[in-house]
């Protein structure tokens, strides 16, 4: 079964050469007799003619010597390796040039007009030859008379033999063009049959688990196509591996977190450690753990959900009503820190057709994360402004900012920034991931602009309101 495909091309390719030869031996082998006949026949048929028209002229006195006509059909016969006879309109032997004494032999049932509207016929001549013949007939004429015949005898298997030399021309001929037909065998063997021996071992290398083998492919056809998509498959599976084994480990790491912590104040509680006058403390402290477990479920239950189509609930709704209604919601964050929020639109409503749900969280995730950030006293800028048919809406702090070399990481799910962890040990690290979801999810775009000690700026775009 491993080389059944090639077997299959290569048993194809012998029957295609064993047809073509058959076909040679038989259609043709006939159809270059019959051809080989009629140009045999005709050929003697002129000669006949020459030699009538020669007879002719004695009859009609335009030449005495009959002699030098006869030594002539002598010679004419040689040459044509035939026999050639002068038969009486009566159908008696007048000369043979291959015995000329047997003269006066009257040819039994002799009927000139047995050829038709044929200048030879094919048979035994009226049953004068053990063999069949080919026999050319032409009259002697003189004087509105028919004196005579001349009639040229040629052996078919003479005429079969001369026909066997142009059919062994087209048994060369075939066995040249079979010959070459090799360069189609070798042609798949090289671009078809071995790359793909390539690609099934890759297949099997795959389903064994070994991602990182790569399929060696420099074709530029449809089989190096297949065989670059089935390695950017393997590295993408590869990717995909690394990236459940990070993510088990981080969901992992941060559930055992808050365990550990609840497990410890809880036994401390149980067995006296914390006094009385101190359980309050530590039991609040409890709770933040568990709210924080909380959250971290929510995310994961939120991006589980993002990733089946057809979560959405699209409506149309003013986009400029929600970020003042998100940017409300954080008020005494930013008493606490003393952050200010400066709010440009472009117009006092700017309608956009989206999930009112999801945007009011994507909103919250980059509140959070420019004032989480923010240096205290600082102001956070949020503008909406349209360009191009789309609404565009900006998040803008004036923050520690993120570092060149960790801008593609943060989308990735629990990626946290080293100044992130050390600004607030509550994240989860899915904040942003969740945010790049919804706005993909809406087949829309985000980009973030971002300079160390300078700040962070998110813009992503939404769809403008569709007219009811």
């Amino acid at each position: 079964m491993k080389h059944s495909l090639y077997i299959k091309f290569l048993l194809g390719y012998l029957i295609f050469g064993l047809l073509g030869f058959a076909v040679i031996s038989t259609v043709f082998a006939q159809v270059l007799q019959d051809q080989e006949v009629s140009v045999q026949a005709e050929s003697l048929y002129d000669e006949a003619n020459i030699i009538a028209s020669e007879f002719s002229s004695l009859y009609q006195g335009k030449r005495q010597d009959s002699t030098m006509v006869y030594s002539g059909i002598e010679a004419i016969a040689e040459c044509l390796n035939a026999d050639i006879w002068i038969v009486n309109r009566y159908g008696v032997i007048v000369t043979k040039s291959s015995s000329p004494g047997e003269t006066g032999i009257e040819i039994e049932n002799f009927d000139p007009a047995a050829m038709g509207n044929q200048h030879y016929m094919i048979g035994d001549y009226f049953g004068q030859f053990q063999e069949e013949v080919i026999s050319a007939s032409a009259p002697i004429t003189g004087n509105y008379n028919t004196y005579g015949y001349v009639v040229i005898h040629l052996p078919m298997s003479e005429a079969v033999t001369r026909g066997y030399h142009n059919l062994n021309l087209f048994y060369i001929c075939g066995l040249v063009i079979f010959i070459l037909s090799l360069i189609i065998l070798i042609i798949f063997t090289t671009t078809v049959y071995l790359p793909l021996l390539r690609i099934t071992e890759g297949a099997k290398q795959y389903a064994a688990g070994n991602l990182d083998y790569q399929i060696k492919a420099d074709t530029h056809d449809e089989m190096g196509y297949l065989a670059a998509t089935l390695n950017y498959m393997s590295d993408e599976l590869n990717k995909m591996e690394e990236y459940q084994r990070a993510f088990v480990a981080n969901v992992s790491h941060d559930f055992r977190s808050p365990l550990t912590s609840i497990k410890g104040y809880l036994e401390a509680i149980l067995d006296g450690t914390i006094a009385p006058e101190m359980q309050e403390k530590y039991l609040r402290r409890v709770i933040s753990e568990t709210e924080r477990l909380n959250k971290l479920t929510q995310d994961l239950l939120t991006l589980n959900s993002m990733e089946s189509k057809g979560y959405l609930n699209r409506s149309n709704f003013d986009i400029n009503r929600v970020i003042k209604d998100t940017a409300a919601s954080f008020e005494v964050t930013c008493m606490e820190k003393d952050i200010t929020f400066d709010l440009t639109f472009s117009d006092n409503i700017e309608m956009v057709y989206a999930d009112l749900g999801k945007i009011q969280q994507v909103l919250y995730n980059l509140i959070d994360n420019a004032i989480k950030f923010s240096h205290q006293g600082a102001t956070i800028f949020i503008q909406s402004y349209m360009r191009s048919g789309k609404i565009y809406i900006s998040v803008k702090d004036t923050g520690i900012g993120i570092p060149k070399e960790s801008i593609k990481k943060i989308w990735d799910r629990f990626y946290k920034t080293d100044s992130s962890r050390g600004k607030d040990k509550k994240g989860t690290g899915l904040g942003l991931a969740i945010v790049k979801e919804i706005i993909q999810a809406h087949e829309e775009t985000i980009d973030v602009i971002s300079t160390k000690d300078v700040g962070t700026e998110f813009i992503f775009t939404l769809p403008r309101a569709v007219e009811r």
